[in-house]
Parts: C-alpha cells; sequence; structure tokens
C-alpha cells in the first residue's frame, strides 16, 4: 500500500489524505474500478502522443482541433501545456487552432528554448495563413519571459502579437482562472509589447 500511496502523492494536487482516499477506494473491496483504471491509462499511454501540428495530445497523427474544418487557422493560441487547451475549450468562445509548447521556459530548472516547440510555432506562422498568434501562457515571470521569447521570435514573421488581457491574476496559473475570467481575458486581448 505504501508504493500506491507515495505514487499518488506525486500527481498534482493530491496529498497525502487524498492519496490514501483514492487508495482505499479502489483497492479495498470491488477492485473492477481499479483494473478498468489501469486498463485505460494503459490505452492512454499506448495510443496518445503529440499532434504533429499543435502538440496537443491525440490518439490520431492529427488532433480533432487540427481536422476540425470550422476551426479559423488564421488564429493561433499559443499555451505551455495540453491541459491549458482543454481550459480554453471549456469555455467555448475559441474558435481559433492551437500550439502547445510543452512547458515554460525555466532556465534555473534546465528548460530552456531548445527543449519546447518555438521552432515548429516559427516554421507553422512562415508557412503561411496565420494572421493573429495569442501568447497564453501563464501570467507568471517564467509565463511572461516565454511569451516574450515567443514574441522575439515572431516578430520577424510580421504575424500580429497578442496577449491574454490581465484579467488573469498575477502569480496564478491558467489552470486555476474560471471560465467566465477566462472569457474575459480572451476577448480584451490587447498588442503585445
Amino acid at each position: 500500500m505504501g508504493e500506491v500511496l507515495q505514487e499518488l502523492t506525486k500527481l498534482p494536487g493530491i496529498g497525502p489524505k487524498s492519496a490514501e482516499r483514492i487508495a482505499f477506494y479502489l483497492l479495498a473491496g470491488d477492485r473492477s474500478r481499479a483494473k478498468a483504471l489501469v486498463e485505460v491509462l494503459q490505452r492512454a499511454i499506448e495510443r496518445l502522443r503529440p499532434c504533429r501540428e499543435c502538440f496537443y495530445l491525440s490518439d490520431e497523427e492529427l488532433c480533432p482541433i487540427c481536422q476540425d474544418p470550422k476551426r479559423d487557422g488564421s488564429v493561433l493560441c499559443v499555451v505551455e501545456t495540453p491541459r491549458d487547451v482543454g481550459v480554453i475549450e471549456r469555455v467555448g468562445t475559441f474558435r481559433g487552432r492551437y500550439h502547445v509548447l510543452g512547458g515554460r521556459l525555466a532556465p534555473l530548472e534546465g528548460v530552456g528554448p531548445e527543449r519546447l516547440t518555438f521552432s515548429a510555432l516559427v516554421e507553422r506562422v512562415r508557412r503561411g495563413g496565420v494572421r493573429e498568434v495569442i501568447l497564453a501562457t501563464s501570467p507568471t515571470v517564467e509565463g511572461d519571459g516565454t511569451a516574450l521569447f515567443a514574441a522575439d521570435l515572431l516578430a520577424p514573421t510580421g504575424v500580429t502579437i497578442t496577449r491574454l488581457a490581465r484579467g488573469l491574476p498575477s502569480g496564478g496559473s491558467l489552470e486555476l482562472a474560471n471560465p467566465q475570467m477566462l472569457a474575459d481575458a480572451l476577448e480584451g486581448r490587447r498588442a503585445f509589447t
């Protein structure tokens, strides 16, 4: 049981008490839920991979968003993680496409530009068809630094670069924003300076 608890507490937002509740729920009594969870996770590990266009997770070469002809390919929302795509999608107001960087610049943690998908982003914009890039990184020092780096890379392309409005709390993260706050931030975006 100790190994299970140890692994569960490594998950974001799961402390020791939550880990214990989850472990006992899955392992005490009927273990069919635990077996079903293991099977679903195993299939996801085997099938899910980054979309070749936007780097969101997909079980196909292109994710459903990139395949959707109703999405506006001229507006590209750049986010840090696949989870951020889900957060914005739940709001239901953004109809463009995405680009997932795979994290944010954090030099002290060894995360430099080469570990993120900046080169694929620039190539995507250079291919044409993109008129606006929304930099939707978290409003933190690292998120702002990541946005500034992306803006500098994209500036020579001539594309319009915007940043989410500061309706989001400074120092917070995108995943903690409520839907209305995120909708307001998307609607109130401004030119990146």
